[in-house]
């Protein structure tokens, strides 16, 4: 399939190479795995791409009653200590789209994944329930409160990312990371989204017999997964089929997907909330260029360009992305993280080929 991607309009330096974040990640999946400490003279070999630990599993469940509304059920796991962030997965995802980035935060931050209202084990709303963007700001925000919850920061991909911005212009959340966030389209990039997300979603209905051997290989692995991952023969083979399994079994896919093509689902700005908006190069679903609509309406949002990535970059560089989500949700924000309000005066400069694991952007 053909990268409708065009020239990203904004960017912003991410500090150190590659090869420092990957050695920083190795140190926070040896905490999170209960290894030693960084004085320990215990060694411990570097993680290789696609190979960071899933985060353990324990998962609870919260039933709200938000105010007019039917009583709602949310499946969540928590895990770290530290700032608490919520992590909201994408359309026919769950809250293990997380699972290689959350080891890499939680010796830093309190980290909430979730699963949305009918992805992983959150029961679908009832029928009663419109599946709009308001009412799912306010089932989150019933949640924040059960849970403990005051204005926490909220990263989101994709449609969690659109719902994450949605929950700072109603005061909900703290500090918001975007990932490729959805709704920033024009009709035709509408249509052709749809159109991918509905043909993943038939490939997602192949029998188990045919997708875990496929999955077992790289090529395989590109054939089920090329239009989601910018490196997909490095996803975990596991993760590849578990991924499919869920985006089968998401009963609010078909519902979500019916709220989507309503207008302007992102209006105005978002004062007074630090925002930083991720895109991939790569995004074979949400092309790149949306981002300067995103910039457009949020002119003080940080913009950072994904190299290589595609429309889930927690699988394609989870360290980059752990990098980016704690500098994001530093209170008070990095002073020494550019914010440029004039996206189009900047452009990026490659340091090296496209998809290389250790390109860094460089603002210039």
């Amino acid at each position: 399939m053909a990268v409708l991607a065009s020239p990203f309009t904004a960017a912003t330096y991410l500090g150190g190479g590659m090869r420092r974040t990957r050695t920083w990640a190795t140190e926070q999946v040896r905490r999170w795995m209960g290894g030693t400490s960084p004085t320990s003279s215990v060694q411990v070999e570097n993680v290789p791409d696609g190979a960071i630990p899933a985060a353990a599993k324990g998962v609870s469940f919260v039933e709200v009653r938000p105010e007019g509304l039917a009583p709602m059920t949310l499946a969540y796991e928590r895990h770290g200590s530290g700032e608490p962030v919520v992590l909201l997965h994408g359309l026919g995802s769950r809250r293990q789209a997380w699972d290689p980035v959350v080891p890499l935060l939680v010796a830093e931050r309190e980290v909430i994944t979730v699963d949305l209202p009918g992805f992983g084990e959150s029961p679908e709303s009832p029928a009663c329930v419109p599946r709009d963007l308001p009412t799912v700001v306010s089932e989150l925000g019933a949640v924040f409160t059960a849970l403990g919850l005051e204005r926490p920061h909220v990263v989101g991909h994709s449609l969690g990312g659109l719902i994450a911005l949605r929950l700072a212009q109603a005061h909900l959340a703290r500090s918001v990371i975007a990932l490729a966030p959805a709704g920033f389209w024009n009709e035709a990039e509408r249509r052709y989204a749809y159109a991918v997300l509905a043909a993943a979603h038939q490939m997602a209905r192949l029998p188990d017999s045919i997708v875990v051997p496929l999955s077992k290989t790289p090529v395989g692995r590109v054939a089920l997964t090329g239009t989601l991952y910018g490196r997909p023969e490095l996803c975990p083979p596991d993760a590849v089929a578990a991924s499919l399994q869920a985006m089968r079994q998401a009963a609010g896919f078909a519902a979500t997907l019916r709220a989507g093509r309503a207008p302007d689902l992102f209006l105005g700005d978002i004062p007074g909330v630090p925002v930083t908006i991720a895109w991939g190069s790569g995004d074979h679903i949400l092309p790149i260029r949306q981002a300067a609509r995103a910039a457009a309406m949020i002119p003080g949002a940080r913009m950072v360009r994904l190299p290589g990535c595609g429309h889930i970059p927690m699988n394609d560089t989870p360290e980059v992305v752990a990098r980016i989500i704690l500098q994001g949700t530093t209170v008070p924000p990095d002073p020494t993280w550019p914010r440029y309000t004039s996206p189009a005066s900047y452009t990026l400069k490659r340091q090296r080929p496209p998809g290389d694991p250790d390109e860094t952007p460089q603002a210039v």
